[in-house]
């Protein structure tokens, strides 16, 4: 169970499809063809995935994949003046040299390692951090704070150690173990946060074979919120968070989603409907 609330904290969540250069290198993908791309993702599905009829698109291994996107909200405390901010990579899903990979996660490694804030995510351990680190190794990036670690866990940040660091937390495996883990949907819904908002990760792939990256960044920032407001949910349970804090997070919450759709992020208005709609369902309005 979640055993500290560090200074900064940052909640995240990554997206991802599969690598066309995967195919190519691997299967010999001609990607010079037209329609190439949507060829490879069906390559490495059937290839590497085995996919059949009743699973067309099973989950493929990290490093087959690419990643197009990462969000997630950052909480610092400043001596009990507590802030919050939501980022997303890209910043210009229209530009495609912001949008490369390299850049995403040159930029994410970047910002970790320099503020070294406890990163919390949802089956974090055991996907999103293994494929940023993957990815950042195929092309050749340093990471200079997030890639080193202490000689022991209380000696310092490790990103690399999920069951003894306080500064990588899962909320995942401390929800559940094997059949009963649930999913981040479900957990959230049943707890009054929206969950999955017309997208899943399933349909992140089509999404981007059709050229809508900013839906997928939209979506990314949806499950970046949802994993903030459960990790104070459980920081709650833990009683790392008396009930009146618990309460001035999802004010703060509130307070920051209101504030990106007065700058023009319209699509978190169904977000906060949604909110209240299950607020409402579960009792917590």
């Amino acid at each position: 169970m979640l055993k500290t609330i560090e200074r900064t904290i940052l909640c995240f969540d990554v997206e991802w499809v599969p690598d066309p250069k995967a195919a190519e290198i691997l299967h010999y993908v001609d990607l010079s063809e037209p329609g190439s791309e949507r060829e490879a993702f069906e390559t490495l599905w059937k290839e590497e995935g085995k996919a059949d009829e009743s699973n067309p698109q099973p989950y493929l291994k990290t490093i087959l994949c690419r990643i197009v996107s990462i969000a997630g909200i950052v909480r610092e405390d400043n001596g009990g003046s507590v802030s919050l901010r939501l980022f997303s990579m890209p910043t210009d899903p229209d530009d495609p040299e912001k949008s490369a990979e390299t850049r995403i996660l040159s930029g994410f490694l970047k910002a970790v390692g320099d503020k070294r804030p406890q990163i919390v995510g949802y089956n974090s351990a055991g996907a999103d951090l293994p494929i940023i680190t993957q990815r950042a190794i195929i092309h050749g990036l340093r990471a200079p704070g997030f890639g080193e670690r202490p000689n022991k866990p209380w000696e310092g940040v490790d990103y690399f150690d999920s069951r003894n660091s306080d500064f990588n937390v899962d909320l995942c495996p401390m929800l559940g173990r094997f059949s009963q883990t649930p999913s981040l949907h479900q957990a959230a819904s049943l707890s009054g946060i929206p969950g999955k908002m017309g997208v899943s990760g399933a349909s992140v792939a089509e999404l981007w074979l059709e050229g809508k990256l900013r839906e997928i960044v939209d979506y990314n920032e949806y499950d970046a919120f949802t994993t903030f407001l459960l990790w104070a949910r459980v920081a709650h349970f833990a009683n790392l968070l008396t009930d009146a804090q618990y309460e001035e997070e999802q004010v703060r919450v509130r307070e920051l989603l209101e504030q990106e759709i007065a700058g023009g992020k319209q699509h978190l208005v169904p977000y906060l409907e949604e909110w209240d709609r299950l607020r409402e369902l579960t009792g917590q309005a």
